[in-house]
């Protein structure tokens, strides 16, 4: 019956080594277990809830992964639009957590229209090589800027208005670059928190030197036994390692879809939906391409329309449950690595996260200085690509550049994106190479402008 729904002889791989394919996925992405309560958690949102959320969500749609689209790609909360909700959605803009998750529903729903549209790969294809890798570079140092001040490694001095900076430069009537407070600068290394996350962070990218499989939860779980050996980390009275999933704490449907319409929240709608277009489809097509599912050279991809419709159906359902945007995780190339080939490997690994509801009590229990250092970790693995960027040719290097230093630099991936897609069209028409850039660039590059002159 597997062999029949899953193909595992056509594709040249058995039930076992599928299984051990799929704990291996899990082993390596289980780290959002811990991650995405804390990040949401600061947001105003139960850790509890988010839990549940986080565990069923990626449980469902990687089953639905696996079972309709037979492709070893696992799907859990995606790293950095858990940080862009968080940190510039609801604490940057003051938008209340359910507001934010009816926006997150709406960007899914237009994801699922450009996904059957065929809009969604003409978009993709589109888009300069040198941006796609930008974003992806850029939301990297953003996550890695939260991962440095959630662990105290980076102080960022918040206490300074504009009016006592410019009493502080002001001099004669005149302003002088004399101010010696560093508005960024080194935390405190005698705090405990702080080196707590220094130990986590050296230990973790020790193991993933040595190549060592799920490197990132073991650095979580080895650093959170230390936090509370040395007692900075307290146990709870009564506490159990595993619990019957308690729902009455769940954030199923408190979404507020009317709040995000009434709003206008189409800047943060349409950067949910920009930046989860291209993470995904990168995820999708490197992940097929590397258990030998697809064929880019030959422009062979079956089925993956249908692993897009799934993705995309993700996005939404996240938000019903309680969670922000559901999307394909690059650690499914682990899997791969492990000899996965079918969507066995997807079911193996989405089971293994529902039944991590079960051990809730355990989960929760993880600080803070244990997951920031994997936002640290996780930023600096996605920095790989900018080996691609030809930053000789400046009309490629320059849009690229800003588009990665004004995400983490001024707090807000949408600014990154936005002066890319400005800045690209414009030095290729001011170069004479107009040709050069795609329909699809032009159209954003308006909306872009239409969107920051307008609102």
């Amino acid at each position: 019956m597997l062999d029949r729904l899953f193909a595992l002889r056509e594709r040249n791989t058995t039930v076992k080594t599928e299984l051990i394919a799929g704990l291996t996925t899990f082993v390596t992405m289980a780290y959002i277990l811990f991650l995405a309560p804390n990040i949401l958690g600061i947001a105003g949102m139960s850790k509890d809830a988010v839990l549940i959320a986080t565990s069923l969500g990626a449980g469902l749609v990687t089953i639905g992964m696996g079972l309709f689209v037979n492709y070893p790609i696992c799907l859990a909360p995606g790293v950095g639009l858990l940080s862009f909700y968080a940190f510039t959605v609801v604490l940057g803009e003051g938008v209340s957590w359910q507001t934010a998750l009816g926006a997150v529903f709406i960007s899914g729903l237009v994801f699922l229209v450009l996904t059957l549209t065929r809009i969604r790969q003409l978009i993709v294809e589109g888009i300069p090589a040198s941006m796609k890798v930008a974003i992806t570079v850029g939301i990297g140092l953003f996550i890695c800027i939260i991962g440095l001040k959630l662990s105290g490694i980076m102080a960022i001095n918040l206490t300074l208005t504009p009016e006592s900076i410019a009493t502080a430069l002001a001099h004669n009537g005149h302003v002088t670059p004399t101010v010696t407070e560093a508005l960024i600068g080194i935390g405190d290394l005698h705090n405990p928190g702080v080196l707590l996350s220094l130990f986590g962070l050296v230990f973790s990218a020790v193991l993933m030197a040595r190549n060592v499989t799920g490197s990132l939860i073991i650095g979580v779980i080895v650093t959170s036994i230390l936090s509370y050996l040395v007692g900075y980390s307290k146990m709870p009275d009564n506490f159990t390692f595993m619990a019957i999933p308690d729902f009455s704490k769940a954030a199923f449907f408190q979404l507020d879809i009317g709040g995000a319409l009434s709003m206008g929240l189409a800047t943060i709608i349409f950067s949910f939906t920009f930046v989860e277009l291209f993470d995904s489809m990168g995820t999708l097509i490197g992940t097929a391409t590397k258990a030998g599912i697809a064929d880019p050279k030959k422009g062979s991809f079956p089925g993956l329309g249908k692993a897009m419709t799934v993705d995309a159906i993700g996005v939404s359902l996240g938000s019903v449950l309680g969670t922000s945007t559901i999307t394909a995780f690059v650690e499914s190339t682990a899997g791969v690595g492990a000899g996965g080939r079918t969507g066995l490997t997807a079911v193996a690994c989405g089971i293994l996260f529902l039944l991590s509801m079960f051990f809730a009590p355990l989960i929760t229990l993880v600080p803070g200085c244990a997951t920031a250092p994997v936002l640290i970790l996780v930023g600096a693995l996605m920095l790989e690509p900018i080996k691609d960027i030809n930053f000789q040719d400046w009309t490629e290097g320059f849009p690229a550049f800003m588009v990665i230093v004004l995400m983490p630099f001024t707090y807000s991936i949408a600014n990154g994106i936005s002066a890319g897609f400005i800045l690209y069209p414009l030095l290729k028409i001011v170069t004479g190479r107009y040709k050069e850039v795609s329909a699809i660039v032009y159209i954003l590059a308006v909306l872009v402008l239409v969107r920051y002159i307008w609102f």
